[in-house]
């Protein structure tokens, strides 16, 4: 099918709307930190409306190839969680080929350890954090939160965030993403995960959801093939492990709609604001 060959990952496609277009009100200029110390090793931080505030960390898409959160983490986030009252950070990954994708997932974990370090300094509840990526940040956020050797090796263990939303991803089950996606996309999940059998099963969250995962997961996606089958895939294996899990089909077809979830999460209009937003006040308390 035609649709199995849409390039779902493509970041020039991805930079957000500008605020002035959805009729939001931007929010202050970040903090900037570093994790690492490679220059892609790097936070953006909006802080909370309380001392000890919930904290959204959010990892952009890209293929694992490009990206960053400078044009990729959706103009209307930072000013919406901030706006109930939650810290907010944007954090970037170093990139394939330079890096593998393992390196991207500890990244991601390091990067939590990181603002975990600095919660009192930055007003941050420790005990309160949600991560949630987009595409290839959905399949790393879902790689974190269920292959416990990232969050171990960062020093933490599974319930250091409260839970994971992964927004459109695919990939969560590499080989059968590879095998259905089409020559479109081969090359960039070839270069991505390789050949060995073996190194793309230990990459697919599906594929690593036994338990011990992170406590809770919501999966959303738009009308895509191969997102809407691999979202439920890894739906039914959270719940096989006991992991809980909320799934839910969003309005928006194809890469039109893979796009979409991403610029206007956090838009009041856009249908999947509700919902996350609902899933953040039960696992934040507020």
């Amino acid at each position: 099918m035609r649709r199995r060959l849409i390039p779902i990952l493509i970041l020039s496609l991805l930079a957000g709307t500008p605020l002035a277009a959805q009729g939001q009100t931007a929010a202050a200029a970040p903090q900037a930190m570093t994790y690492g110390h490679d220059p892609l090793q790097a936070i953006d931080f909006w802080p909370g409306k309380d001392a000890k505030a919930p904290l959204v960390i959010f990892v952009h898409g890209g293929g694992w190839k490009r990206g960053s959160k400078d044009n990729a983490t959706g103009a209307a986030k930072a000013p919406h969680y901030t706006g109930l009252g939650y810290a907010f950070a944007s954090i970037n990954y170093r990139l394939v080929p330079d890096a593998t994708v393992e390196s991207q997932a500890q990244d991601v974990a390091d990067a939590v350890a990181h603002l975990r370090s600095r919660a009192a300094a930055l007003g941050i509840d420790p005990d309160r954090i949600i991560l949630m990526g987009h595409s290839a940040g959905a399949h790393l956020v879902a790689l974190v939160g269920t292959d416990m050797r990232y969050f171990a090796k960062a020093g933490l263990k599974a319930d250091a965030v409260r839970g994971i939303i992964a927004l459109d991803g695919a990939a969560y089950d590499v080989p059968t993403q590879m095998a259905q996606g089409g020559r479109f996309m081969a090359k960039t999940y070839e270069q991505a995960f390789g050949t060995d059998p073996a190194r793309q099963k230990a990459l697919s969250p599906t594929l690593q959801a036994a338990k011990p995962n992170a406590p809770d997961f919501l999966l959303l996606h738009v009308d895509r093939v191969d997102g809407t089958a691999q979202s439920n895939a890894l739906a039914a294996a959270l719940r096989k492990a006991g992991t809980p899990v909320e799934i839910h089909a969003l309005p928006g077809r194809g890469l039109r709609g893979h796009m979409q979830i991403n610029r206007e999460m956090g838009d009041a209009d856009y249908a999947g604001t509700g919902i996350v937003d609902a899933w953040l006040r039960r696992l934040f308390g507020q």
